[in-house]
């Protein structure tokens, strides 16, 4: 018997271990036939427009289904990575968190939206280790629950709300924790605390409040803190001095008050710093130099006083010190200059004084130095570009004195310099006018001399210079070897001689002035080949002869000052025809006859014509009317010989000048809808287009039409009706009259006006193209640069050359045409608020925060919007868009975090994301961002001018190599 038992013991283990065996694969099958069950129904509930989960059915193994990764290569899901793959839609609660295997679970950069489904940390795996939400357009709050063992959890650049529930302490395992670029309110909970484990914090860009928990001294594994662009309050804790494993401290852009704690000095390891934009007072904290393995210093934008510490040379490793803004006092210390990895140096707007030390940049690697605004003295030191990458230097408004040293001369990576408002003296050497990079030059308001008309100049990139205010003599030199200038005032010298003919060359050139110098001769009629020239000062000169005609045929001139000269004969009337032309100055001159009295002419003061032997004009130019000459004795014994030819020429002349006058004057026209008042703002439009081709193309849908086919001036316009005619006030059809007279290649061009007792109609040139809004997605980096600067120019030319300023007020691509050259043409708001269209901007997401509480538009207003249209170039994103939510300034305030605590390719839109795109520049888009978020700054006494604004792009646009961390300083 017992060799029979023990025979059959086998067969008892081997019935056993089939058992187990189909227990296991029975277990295993429920267990697969459920993850198949959810990752179907997850496909089934979303939209996959590129069919990245075309994969996901019956024809393959759900291991190998698209973004699926199978434990060990088995049967369960431990791995779902479905990141960048443009999904779309809700997530319900039974989803994708419910796999039962799962570790990591990855959906950022899709378009996901609604609200995080409550139950996602309550009945997730426990095995779930890494969870990625981020980049999505999630709403509502953050679930309560928790993971106990999850390491991960990244919730980032969504739109949540409410505040951070307080059952985040309970993750005691998480080592990364990212919370940042949503519109979280309340304070930090005291519970985050109690994650001891985690590495990684980001809170950053969004609305939290109170102070800077104290007990994060338990945190010691805390290698990284972004906390900035919160509204934060309350001092820097001491504590954060006891995380001694802290590489990256940021809390920028809150509300932090009181001195910095001198217990940051024990962060050993600590390499980036950034404090700025905050109300920190006090002097910097002596332990803070102790920190050497810091790399970039940030405490800019506070209220920091005292001396700076010769310390700072234990900072070896410092490459960007950055403590503009503040109120500093004393010298700049020697030990800068023993710094071997310092390449940005801004110390702006301190109170900073005695000289810039002697060996500064000899032992560095400066690309960047801004000392302006300071009350520095002494010379500039020989040794700055000794790196051979200093490409900006800005030392303006200080005490400087001697000569440009040589050195600097010959330093030929120099891109951008701002000397201006010093003492320097002695000449501008041969080297400094060869300079091959500068495209911005500016050594205005100082003591320089020289003859620099015998210098050869060859600056290629050169787009402005400004010489003015110095005391320069000579001849003014042929060329600076660059036809891209842009900007070149020479005023306020000694120059002599003639005006060169060969500054008509200058096809590029906007603004010129030649003011306060001792120039002779005439003017040059080549100067009338500057066709984009907006202004022109050429006044308190000794010019001769007469005012050249073919400025008339200057499309956008739009400041003319020609006063005090010797110039003779009659101001031509072709000047008061000029649509573009709006101040004009032509006193104190020898000039004689009858004063225009169209166009800027109309209402001229008579401070601008006084000095002359005019008469005739408006009656603000307080002129004597003209006198008809009654003795023709004189005029016949001159004309006697070419009376008959004399006089078919005035006729034929008067017949065209009568005729061209008429044309732009107010008519009455009657047809069989009743008596209209037409009046055009270009004489060319007048042959083309009759009332009946307006009231024609007002009858059509989209409004377009031709004028006479008949006529060889045939084009396309564009008609408006005005609704509710008779409650327009008089004074409204002054202001359009004035609008009519503005030209400009970006703006979209009123032609005409037409009017009854029952309908009104303003008449604009027709552009073909399209809305911004409607291609922004299509277009490259090169064409959304070129559409950037030519709104700039744009808003530069209503804020700075028209008189009053024209005010946009709806800064939206709404309002910009792009036509086929890639032109942006800006089209205006009418002048008071008298349409729909008008009555409704307030409300816009491009209308400044100030305009909306007061209802007031001014310039910063118009440079808020364009700041949101340049965000928009970048990022492809709009103000409207859902994971903005409802507050205006959600999307500033998210390209704020961007800019400061996230990768580029996180925020750019793909379409020009460097790598995508041959023809994208990291650092163009950067400074870019820069200059948008100061454009959208919430003071709007802290937002720049048209006119900086336009000079930060062409800069933006030019730099090649720039540290990405870098501000906009006040030396834009």
């Amino acid at each position: 018997m017992a060799k029979t038992g023990a025979q059959a013991s086998p067969v008892v283990v081997f019935s056993m271990f089939m058992l187990f065996i189909v227990l296991f694969f029975s277990f295993v099958v429920s267990d697969n036939g459920k993850e198949v069950e959810i990752l179907l129904s997850f496909k089934s509930s979303i939209y996959d427009p590129s069919g990245f989960l075309s994969n996901w059915d019956s024809s393959a193994t759900f291991c190998q289904w698209h973004g699926v990764t199978c434990y060990n290569n088995l049967s369960h899901v431990d791995k779902l990575d479905l990141s960048a793959k443009n999904l779309t839609g809700k997530l319900v609660s039974s989803s994708i968190f419910h796999l039962p295997f799962i570790q990591t679970l990855n959906i950022s950069n899709n378009q996901f939206y609604g609200e995080i489904p409550e139950d996602m940390f309550s009945s997730s795996s426990s095995s779930l280790r890494f969870l990625n939400l981020s980049n999505n357009n999630f709403t509502g709050q953050i679930p309560s629950g928790s993971i106990p063992g999850l390491e991960v959890l990244d919730l980032s650049n969504n739109m949540l709300s409410g505040k951070i529930p307080p059952e985040i302490g309970s993750f005691y395992s998480l080592k990364f924790l990212d919370l940042g670029g949503n519109v979280l309110v309340g304070e930090i909970p005291v519970s985050i605390t109690n994650i001891t484990s985690l590495q990684f914090l980001t809170l950053a860009s969004n609305q939290l409040v109170g102070p800077i928990p104290h007990g994060l001294s338990k945190m010691k594994s805390l290698e990284w803190i972004y906390v900035g662009y919160n509204n934060l309050s309350g001092q820097i804790p001491e504590e954060i001095g006891m995380l001694t494993s802290l590489n990256h401290l940021d809390l920028v852009y809150n509300n932090l008050t009181s001195e910095i704690p001198s217990s940051l000095g024990n962060l050993s390891d600590l390499q980036y710093l950034f404090l700025y934009q905050n109300k920190l007072t006090g002097s910097i904290p002596d332990s803070i130099f102790g920190l050497k393995k810091l790399v970039s210093l940030d405490l800019s934008d506070n209220s920091l006083s005292g001396e700076i510490s010769e310390l700072v040379i234990h900072l070896q490793n410092l490459e960007i010190l950055h403590l503009f803004g503040n109120i500093f006092t004393g010298k700049i210390p020697k030990a800068l200059t023993s710094l071997p990895r310092l390449q940005v140096l801004q110390l702006w707007s301190n109170r900073l004084s005695g000289e810039i030390p002697e060996s500064l940049g000899k032992n560095n690697n400066l690309t960047i130095l801004d000392l302006s605004t300071n009350n520095l003295t002494g010379r500039i030191p020989d040794g700055l570009c000794s790196s051979g990458r200093l490409f900006k230097l800005i030392l303006f408004s200080n005490s400087l004195e001697s000569a440009i040293p040589k050195n600097l001369s010959t330093c030929t990576s120099l891109q951008r310099v701002r000397l201006q408002n010093n003492r320097l003296s002695g000449e501008l050497s041969s080297e400094f006018t060869k300079l091959p990079l500068v495209y911005f030059l500016d050594v205005s308001n100082n003591d320089l001399s020289g003859n620099i008309g015998d210098q050869e100049w060859d600056i290629p990139a050169l787009e402005m210079l400004s010489l003015a205010g110095n005391r320069f003599s000579g001849r003014l030199p042929n060329s600076f070897g660059s036809q891209k200038i842009e900007d070149l005032d020479l005023s306020g010298n000694g120059f002599s001689g003639t005006i060169p003919r060969s500054f008509g060359s200058l096809t590029e050139l906007m603004q010129f002035s030649l003011s306060g110098n001792k120039l002779i001769g005439e003017i040059p009629k080549e100067l009338s080949s500057c066709k984009k020239l907006v202004s022109l000062d050429l006044s308190h000169n000794q010019l001769s002869g007469q005012i050249p005609s073919g400025f008339a045929e200057m499309p956008v001139l739009s400041q003319l000052d020609l006063s005090d000269n010797q110039l003779s004969g009659e101001v031509p009337p072709q000047l008061g025809k000029m649509e573009s032309l709006i101040q004009v100055n032509v006193s104190h001159n020898h000039l004689h006859g009858s004063l225009p009295s169209t166009g800027a002419f109309l209402a001229i003061n008579s401070s601008a014509v006084s000095g002359n032997d005019l008469c005739g004009g408006a009656e603000t130019s307080a002129l004597p009317p003209c006198k008809k000459v009654k003795n023709l004795n004189w005029w016949f014994y001159v004309a006697c010989s070419l009376v008959a030819l004399v006089l078919l020429a005035f006729a034929a002349f008067g017949f065209i000048f009568i005729r061209k006058r008429n044309n732009l004057e107010l008519k009455r026209v009657e047809n069989e809808d009743g008596i209209w008042e037409l009046q055009f703002f270009d004489s060319n439009v007048s042959k083309s287009v009759t009332v009946d081709d307006i009231t024609l193309s007002a009858k059509q849908v989209n409004g377009i039409c031709r004028g006479n086919k008949s006529s060889a001036n045939d084009f396309q316009f564009v008609v408006k009706e005005m609704n509710d005619v008779n409650s327009i006030p008089s004074s409204f059809w002054s202001e359009i009259k004035q609008l009519g007279k503005l030209q400009h290649p970006n703006l979209v061009n009123l032609i005409g006006t037409c009017r009854s007792d029952k309908n009104a109609y303003l008449v604009y040139e027709y552009i073909k193209g399209k809305l911004l809004s409607e291609i922004l997605h299509e277009l490259t980096w090169e064409r959304r640069r070129q559409i950037a600067m030519g709104i700039a120019k744009a808003l530069k030319f209503l804020h700075s050359y028209c008189s009053p300023s024209i005010i946009v007020g709806d800064m939206s691509p709404e309002r910009v045409i792009v036509d086929g050259k890639d032109e942006p043409r800006l089209r205006l708001r009418l002048p008071g608020l008298l349409s729909t269209e008008n009555k409704a901007f307030i409300s816009s997401e491009y209308v400044a925060p100030e305009t909306r509480e007061s209802k007031d538009m001014s310039e910063k207003s118009d440079i808020y919007g364009f700041g949101l249209i340049l965000i928009e170039l970048l990022t492809g994103k709009s103000p409207a868009d859902a994971e903005f939510g409802d507050q205006h300034q959600s999307m500033v305030e998210w390209a704020r975090y961007c800019y400061s605590d996230c990768h580029l390719d996180m925020w750019v839109d793909p379409m020009i994301r460097p790598g995508h795109a041959s023809d994208v520049n990291h650092n163009q888009i950067v400074e870019t961002l820069n200059l948008a978020l100061h454009c959208t700054a919430g003071d709007p006494t802290a937002r720049p001018s048209a006119t900086d604004v336009s000079k930060t792009l062409q800069s933006a646009f030019r730099i090649t190599s720039c540290v990405s961390t870098l501000k906009l300083s006040s030396s834009v």
